[in-house]
């Protein structure tokens, strides 16, 4: 048995694909590359809403969750052999908060217009950084990003958030920053993209009883499916290259800052995608948390 059948796939065109894609993004600038990656993301979660009609939250995660990880074993399959009890449950714990992230955040963005999901999962990393940092100026960013919040706080009730809403995104921060740390620790005990493979894995077993029992038959749908796929390739695969090939040719500092951008990005999504038409001061409220990110990653420097 040779090493192209176990794989699947013959070697050569395994070879020629992956010239093809690093042709392609050569041609494109890293930062061309980042933006690609967050606008990608965030038109995956608008397709995602979308579900919402016809799954609930939890559903279209797993949905979500199950096909990138198909899909991503496709391209990186887990290599576990000579790995040690220590390492494996870095990965689980990784793959954990993976589910519970997306989980959390797909809830909040039922209840919250997709711009201000993003923004309050935003303060998740930010305090990452700021506590890893402990320099007296992060107190300007935390306090730029308390202001953002108070912001998008439902004081009243014509607003576009709500408590349940901020509560899942404020979890899914949490889990967000559990997740870079992890991250950064299984990628130094897996090669290459398999200890993402194997995170998915976990994370679609972590995601599957609440996701089945939530979806019931809605989940054999052609339709559902194939936006499922979509979701799944807009949110993880795709995202997924590009921000690898980014941070390969560009510096962290660079790409940190780049992502800063993201929940501004999400609420034009938001804007033009979903109809979701924000507030003067919700708008404000996201320009803080960008510039308290911004603030932030360049301080880390």
């Amino acid at each position: 048995m040779t090493a192209d059948s176990l794989s699947g796939a013959p070697e050569p065109y395994r070879m020629r694909a992956a010239r093809a894609l690093r042709t392609t993004s050569d041609a494109i600038p890293p930062s061309g590359l980042v933006l690609l990656a967050i606008l990608s993301v965030q038109v995956g979660a608008g397709l995602a809403k979308n579900l919402f009609d016809q799954l609930a939250p939890s559903a279209v995660v797993f949905l979500r969750i199950a096909i990138g990880a198909v899909i991503l074993l496709a391209i990186a399959r887990p290599k576990v052999r000579g790995l040690t009890r220590r390492d494996l449950g870095v990965a689980v714990a990784f793959g954990v908060s993976l589910g519970l992230m997306n989980l959390s955040f797909y809830e909040a963005l039922a209840r919250l217009p997709i711009g201000i999901a993003v923004a309050i999962e935003f303060i998740g990393p930010l305090t990452l950084a700021v506590v890893s940092s402990r320099r007296l100026l992060d107190l300007v960013w935390v306090a730029l990003a308390a202001a953002g919040v108070i912001l998008l706080a439902p004081w009243s009730q014509d607003g576009g958030a709500n408590w349940a809403g901020i509560g899942f995104g404020v979890l899914a921060g949490a889990f967000w920053a559990g997740y870079i740390v992890l991250s950064s620790a299984t990628g130094a005990r897996f090669p290459g993209a398999s200890g993402l493979s194997f995170a998915l894995i976990v994370a679609t077993i972590v995601t599957t009883p609440i996701g089945v029992a939530s979806g019931g038959t809605g989940l054999l749908d052609p339709h559902i499916l194939l936006v499922g796929a979509g979701v799944g390739l807009l949110s993880s695969a795709i995202p997924y290259t590009l921000e690898l090939e980014a941070l390969r040719r560009m510096p962290k500092q660079v790409f940190g800052i780049l992502m800063s951008l993201e929940p501004a990005v999400a609420a034009l999504v938001g804007l033009f995608v979903l109809g979701e038409v924000l507030k003067v001061h919700e708008w404000a409220a996201i320009g803080c948390v960008v510039a308290a990110s911004i603030g932030a990653t360049r301080a880390r420097s």
